[in-house]
């Protein structure tokens, strides 16, 4: 398994650099990490295997071997993961000394909220897809919650916008979303079509 950090990371990391907050950055790459191996140690009860895992600024993106066999219930408990880890991980925050707890818990809290958005490509969003595979397997719905994926994120993105400079963390999570929403927007029709072979696959 492959684990790597995405390419939009890399102005983060500037920011967070140039603003004098390199122990702020650490411990949100922390959370991060943990976020995600929750999502890993998941994937791994489930006996899904991993092909890469890339480190994005609101948590990863996780590439299975073989996607074609991972059933709907795998796919709940998977995107289930990451959000059971932070929680985990705001208790384990208690424990810590106050100025890093502070911090930890406010950086986590963020995290947990903005991750738990019912949007693709969002934990919440994941959970709804699931939800989606096990009751609901249609690719008109798919179709529909990409658009309205798409829709929320931007009106997310307009709002944040307008309360910068202080909301400059909230704005760069929601234009990365964003551009990932365009991305699997573009190449809908081909998910579409892979995601009806899944469907008759599980039917």
């Amino acid at each position: 398994m492959k684990i790597k950090l995405h390419i939009l990371c890399i102005p983060f990391v500037f920011l967070m650099i140039f603003s004098g907050q390199i122990a702020y950055y650490s411990i949100i790459l922390g959370a991060l990490l943990w976020h995600e191996a929750g999502h890993l140690f998941a994937a791994m009860l489930c006996g899904v295997k991993v092909k890469s895992c890339v480190i994005a600024p609101y948590g990863g993106e996780i590439e299975f071997e073989n996607p074609t066999i991972v059933d709907g219930k795998s796919l709940l408990w998977i995107a289930l993961g990451g959000p059971i880890a932070t929680l985990l991980g705001i208790g384990f925050a208690f424990f810590t000394p106050d100025l890093i707890a502070i911090r930890l818990i406010n950086v986590q809290l963020v995290l947990l909220v903005f991750n738990l958005l019912p949007v693709i490509p969002l934990d919440g969003g994941r959970i709804i897809l699931a939800l989606l595979y096990i009751f609901y397997p249609s690719a008109k719905a798919f179709e529909f919650y990409h658009s309205f994926s798409l829709f929320f994120v931007t009106v997310l993105l307009l709002i944040t916008i307008n309360y910068l400079p202080q909301s400059i963390f909230l704005v760069i999570l929601c234009l990365f979303v964003w551009l990932q929403i365009i991305k699997e927007w573009k190449y809908r029709k081909y998910r579409l079509a892979f995601e009806k072979y899944v469907m008759y696959r599980l039917t």
